[in-house]
């Protein structure tokens, strides 16, 4: 064996030793950043819809505000599921408001493409809740189907708008970040099962 080798396994060991000890209160942040990292670090290398720092960014204060003593895998799949319903009222909200606003866009196009999208995000919403019942019962086939419908409705909302030349759709930051947030729940489940 090489005098490298000699140097690194001791360490090695020290580092598996000391990572099997509890968690104490006082490292609780440093834990769930490091959950965080790791997560999100295996789901963008599995999972090109996944970007690593849109993920981290997502979940690093969302798992701060919603912290019950240390955050687990477990926990930070709920935690994600409840940034895709929050998402997904909160563009639904900004749908309705924007068609309303001055009576609406001018474009029939757009107004049709929105009044659609209003609809598909509107019937995601209970999906989301109950993919969030089916993910505490543990019953993450069901919340997988849920969440990758939910995936669906996003990208059948950007791709409305696609079906005329030279239309722009108001909603891509709004569906880009629930179909990732969605696509992070489903990595997050996958690595559960």
């Amino acid at each position: 064996m090489s005098s490298l080798s000699h140097s690194i396994l001791p360490c090695l060991f020290l580092f598996m030793f000391f990572s099997n000890f509890p968690i104490t209160q006082s490292s609780n942040n440093n834990n769930t950043s490091s959950l965080i990292y790791k997560t999100c670090k295996a789901s963008s290398e599995q999972d090109p819809n996944i970007s690593f720092n849109f993920c981290v960014t997502s979940l690093k204060p969302a798992a701060t505000k919603h912290r019950h003593g240390d955050t687990s895998l477990r926990r930070l799949g709920l935690i994600t599921i409840y940034l895709i319903r929050h998402n997904m009222s909160n563009t639904r909200h900004h749908i309705k408001k924007y068609l309303h606003k001055n009576k609406g866009p001018r474009d029939p196009f757009v107004k049709l493409c929105l009044t659609d999208c209003l609809e598909l995000y509107s019937d995601a919403i209970p999906t989301v809740k109950q993919a969030r019942k089916d993910y505490k019962a543990g019953r993450y086939a069901d919340a997988n189907l849920k969440i990758s419908s939910v995936m669906d409705d996003c990208s059948t909302c950007e791709e409305g708008f696609k079906e005329k030349d030279g239309v722009i759709s108001p909603l891509t930051n709004r569906n880009h970040n629930a179909f990732e947030l969605s696509a992070i729940a489903l990595s997050i489940i996958n690595m559960l099962c």
